[in-house]
Formats: C-alpha cells, structure tokens, sequence
C-alpha cells in the first residue's frame, strides 16, 4: 500500500445512529471531522418548517429538541431493504421518495467530506452489513444496489463495498505485533455483524485478502431493536401497551410498536391513525394509558420519548438504575429503568446474537478455544450482557475494544486506498 500520497478515493460508514467518513493520508488518522471536531456525524436529518431547510446530525437534534416546527427522521439506514424503500413521504410540503431521503443524507456526508480535505472525490468504498434483511438474498441485493444508485447520483464514479467487520479487522491489524485469529464482533445501530480473521503485521500490504477471512456472518439486531425492547417493556405500559378492552382482548400494539421504533414514529401523528385510536378510547377498561398515548401525539414528543429511551439503554451499560422524567406528558409521571429490567427485554436478541456467532465459528471450521482475540466495535457493543454473553463462549480470547464508533471508518479508508490507490 502506497503511503506516500493521500488517497483518491473516501471511505464511506453509514451507519444506522451515526455515520463516519475515513480518507488515508500520510502521517495523519484517517477519520475527518464531520460536525465541529467531531468524527461522527449522527445519521439524522431535520425539516425545519419554519426556514424551510434540512439540517443534519447534532444540529438537527438540537433544533428538534428546542421546539421547531418540523419533522425528524432518523435511523435512515434501516430503510435499506425495507418496503418503504420504494414509497415516499411528505417533506416540507412535497412527495419525497425516501431513497431520495438517503440521498440528502449520503450527499452530505460527501459534502463535509470535500469541504474538510480541499478536493472533489470520484471514487468511494461503502462499509455494508453482512446482510441487510436476514434470509433473503433478493431483497438484499436491492439494498447494495439502491446504494450504488444513491451515490452515482452524487457523483461517485467508482462505488464499490466492504464488509463492515472486515474493515473493522483492517482497521485493528495496524496495532498488532504478531499474527492473530480474531474474531470481530461490531454491535451497530441496525445490524450485528461478525467476521472470523486472520490478521498479522506481514499481511496489511497484501491486496487480496481472501485467504485471510475465514467466515462473516450477521444477524439484523442492533441498537435501534434494544432501543425498541426496552421501551416496549419497559416505559410503553405507561401509555396503554397491554392495556385490556372491554372485551378481554389486548389492545392493538401498533402505535406502541411505531413509537418504540425509530423510523416509524411519524406514522402514530397521521390523522388516520390518530382517529382510530379515539374510537378506540371507549373500549379500553381502563382509559390511563392510552390518555397518557393522546398527550404524547398531540405534543408530537414520539422522537423525544425514543431520546430518552436510547440514553437510558447507553447509561445502563454503566449503571445499573436511569429515571426517565416524564413530566411534560402528565406531572408527576416519571418511570425507573434498570439493567436488569433492560437485560431481561434484550435477552432473545442476545440468544440470536450469540447463535450467529456459533454459526460463524462452525462455518469456518474453528473451535471456540482457538480464537485469540475478540475485537468489540460498534455503538451497541459495550452492553454487559451481550459482551459477557459472547466472551463466554471464547475461553481463550482476550478481549479488545476498538474505537466503538470510528473503527469502521478507518478501515473503509485503508481498503480504499488499496483498490484505488
């Protein structure tokens, strides 16, 4: 690999919570600073009604929280491979196709991109699960190739991908001082990915690194699906979920399900649903909760209840209690979390977690006992239970943290510098 001369061409994360741009240059990390000084840049955008403009990341965040009129959208990566890939949604007045959606967001990527390194680029390495929809090789094809799509139409002449834990691998094989089997576990927003390695220091100049990689494998759980878990057992009870009708039936999930999923929580303000619901009002035995849902949808405060949600699921991985007040929707209402209550609604994500990476191992032809490293990365891989839970079954394996949200980035960087020099 060519050091001397910066890169042609960017590597590209884009992540399901948060995205990150890698470019190679010499004597220099290769993650550029996409918001402020920050690598990251979080995969959100903002529809200001008031100026009429999409803002992105923290700012769009932030305008959001402060109370602008508009309408957020996040997790946008979990469109891929979905079948609102092919419909639209309404925009500051207009129809907009989400793959148009993922446009705006890539662009922007790009955009920081040129503006932070003084130059255009042509060429661009994507990071990408290993599969996008779990069994179905149709419709994750239709995923990648939507990608490509998106980022011709922005101005990338050459696209191509890498496997995110691949790239993860590349990025953590420029540390070591002897030859490793590694296993690398990446926990993203969307997906968990794994890939079985074998790395070295003699082996970072070689372009063709087949030979080295002994299985990849991955299951769509992610950040974004404990986020769901945790709200739906943990906080949706206090807004109807479970709530019994008057005819012994359970309540219709559907909204609860919307609101504890990222990208579908505009769907609970449609009138449609909203009249619904109040008809509905009148059959539940006990009107407290879904009172509680009516407050939530006319504050339009879906996104800000899933903040909540999302940062009592980070703070449980270092303690073990997280209060969520919840005063602006009734006063005096507030909800304990704790890890156990959060470890007990991931547990049978965690059981196809820890089966993906048995799979991996029997795949490749490993026994367990022979891994020498477990590399953790991704923003979701520091929960206790899922770490604990997957070092458990690696008796030998040190374990190894990566930079949780930038390892992906720099390991794209580095693989497009080896195929476009």
């Amino acid at each position: 690999m060519n050091n001397a001369l910066p890169a042609r061409a960017l590597g590209i994360d884009f992540g399901t919570s948060n995205s990150t741009v890698g470019w190679w240059r010499p004597d220099a990390e290769p993650l550029i600073a996409l918001e402020d000084d920050k690598i990251t840049l979080p995969s959100v955008i903002f529809f200001n009604f008031e100026e009429r403009r999409p803002v992105y990341g923290r700012l769009a965040l932030h305008e959001y929280l402060e109370g602008y009129e508009g309408r957020l959208m996040r997790s946008l990566k979990s469109l891929l491979g979905s079948p609102l890939l092919k419909s639209e949604t309404t925009v500051l007045g207009s129809a907009m196709p989400f793959k148009d959606l993922l446009g705006l967001f890539i662009g922007e990527l790009k955009k920081r991109a040129e503006a932070a390194s003084g130059r255009e680029f042509e060429q661009v390495v994507l990071g990408r699960p290993v599969f996008f929809v779990d069994d179905d090789a149709e419709a994750d094809q239709e995923a990648e190739n939507t990608l490509v799509a998106v980022a011709q139409k922005l101005g990338f002449k050459d696209v191509s991908f890498q496997y995110e834990p691949i790239a993860a691998a590349f990025d953590y094989e420029r540390s070591i001082e002897r030859e490793e089997l590694v296993l690398i576990v990446d926990i993203g927003g969307g997906t968990s990915d794994f890939s079985l390695v074998r790395l070295s220091p003699q082996r970072r100049e070689v372009a063709d690194r087949q030979a080295d990689i002994l299985a990849t494998g991955g299951v769509h759980i992610g950040g974004t699906d404990f986020d769901k878990q945790l709200s739906l057992q943990g906080v949706m009870p206090l807004f109807g979920y479970g709530s019994r009708m008057k005819s012994d039936a359970l309540m219709p999930t559907s909204y609860h399900l919307n609101l504890a999923t990222w990208h579908t929580i505009n769907a609970v303000y449609a009138q449609k649903a909203q009249l619904a619901l109040k008809n509905m009002r009148y059959d539940i035995v006990d009107s407290t909760g879904i009172d509680r849902l009516f407050s939530l949808i006319e504050q339009r405060a879906g996104h800000w209840l899933a903040m909540q949600v999302e940062d009592s699921k980070i703070e449980l991985t270092q303690i073990e209690q997280r209060t969520i007040d919840l005063n602006r929707i009734e006063p005096g209402l507030a909800v304990d979390l704790t890890r156990p209550i959060f470890e007990d609604a991931i547990e049978p994500l965690l059981v196809r977690v820890r089966a993906s990476v048995e799979g991996l191992l029997v795949q490749a032809g490993v026994t367990a006992d022979a891994v020498d490293t477990l590399f953790f990365t991704g923003g979701s891989s520091g929960i206790p239970a899922l770490r604990h839970g997957v070092a458990a079954m690696l008796p030998n394996a040190r374990q190894v943290e990566g930079n949780l949200f930038g390892s992906i980035g720099s390991g794209l960087a580095i693989e497009a510098m080896k195929r476009y020099g």
